[in-house]
């Protein structure tokens, strides 16, 4: 498989191709340090199926890299990475079609199992988009609860938020995949969504904070 790697800093080119040669061998990794260069590699190699682009390119302005490239090349899946981490920022890059958003200051399990959620067909978001902490008297945030999920419901958003598939969810569970399916179904019409990428980017645009799961609810 080819990837393309998109960022300013050739230091920062080093370390992530280095990362992912040896995590990915397979992988043909080209690079590019600006957006015309990445898109005169898109052109000279179609088969590119993976982009990793850095927001903060000198011939870039927010997501309009993200727009631009992704009309040129739209097979293709984009996962974007960042300083810039905040919530309006990485639900934007999703909401434009990025497959991923990987905040810079992620450590490499992090990166990795970002990269293998994205190759396995889902939307990877970071995990502070979303906690998993008592929800705190904000207004505007609710618990999973307040929002009328049951703690076993809260248990499947909360793995797929962590991109896991169907058959993962009813293994950590313990649950037959029908109940899964069940489960999915109450939580996209609580969240008034249609898919799981949907269900993810509403319940981190509502702020929602996730009841502990349920082995530790008393």
């Amino acid at each position: 498989m080819k990837a393309l790697l998109i960022d300013d800093h050739a230091l920062f080119r080093d370390g992530v191709a280095l990362l992912i040669t040896h995590e990915f061998p397979r992988w043909q990794l080209l690079q590019a340090g600006n957006l015309a260069q990445a898109q005169a590699c898109l052109d000279q190699h179609p088969d590119i199926a993976l982009v990793l682009l850095d927001l903060g390119l000198p011939d870039n302005e927010g997501l309009e890299g993200l727009a631009l490239l992704r009309e040129h090349a739209p097979a293709c899946a984009y996962v974007v990475m960042s300083a810039k981490d905040t919530r309006d920022t990485i639900l934007a890059a999703i909401e434009q079609g990025a497959a991923g958003f990987i905040p810079k200051t992620s450590q490499t399990g992090t990166m990795l199992s970002a990269l293998r959620t994205v190759l396995g067909g889902q939307v990877y978001l970071p995990p502070l988009l979303i906690g998993t902490a008592p929800p705190p008297a904000e207004p505007g945030q609710l618990a999973s609860s307040q929002l009328g999920l049951s703690p076993r419901q809260a248990d499947v958003l909360r793995l797929l938020i962590e991109g896991r598939s169907n058959k993962e969810i009813c293994r950590a569970l313990g649950i037959a995949e029908s109940t899964v399916k069940t489960h999915l179904d109450t939580i996209f019409r609580k969240l008034d969504a249609n898919s799981r990428t949907q269900a993810v980017v509403a319940a981190a645009r509502m702020g929602l904070r996730l009841d502990p799961p349920q082995d530790q609810v008393a």
